[in-house]
């Protein structure tokens, strides 16, 4: 009898609890994944999202949905976003978003909650 292994991993977001983070509440996956050395986060973005930034993570933002007056603030400059936008967020850019947004975020290495820092 053989015994096999799956060799994939799937993150269905609708069953991930989300938890609360300076830009609202993510949906975090593939932490431990040893084959994916990262964790991709579906976040429901507030209008009261905290400027913050990482020494360690790099955050690759996708927008999926927004309103009409979404914006990201990176290191003081305001930059208008809209669905289908993509930002590259390297440690110590201080960012936030502005106005109320969908994103998936691919973090790179694997979040680590400790790496949240505030000015």
């Amino acid at each position: 009898m053989s015994t096999s292994t799956k060799r994939y991993h799937i993150a269905d977001f609708a069953n991930i609890e989300g938890v609360p983070c300076p830009c609202g509440t993510a949906r975090r996956a593939f932490r431990d994944v040893e084959e994916f050395p990262g964790t991709i986060h579906v976040t429901e973005i507030s209008e009261n999202a905290r400027k913050h930034y990482h020494k360690l993570l790099t955050e690759t933002y996708y927008i999926l949905e927004c309103g009409p007056d979404a914006a990201m603030e990176l290191d003081d400059e305001v930059i208008s976003v809209h669905a289908g936008v993509s930002v590259v967020i390297p440690p110590g850019v201080r960012h936030r978003a502005l106005g109320r947004m969908k994103v998936l975020i691919v973090v790179l290495p694997e979040f680590d909650p400790a790496d949240e820092w505030f000015d």
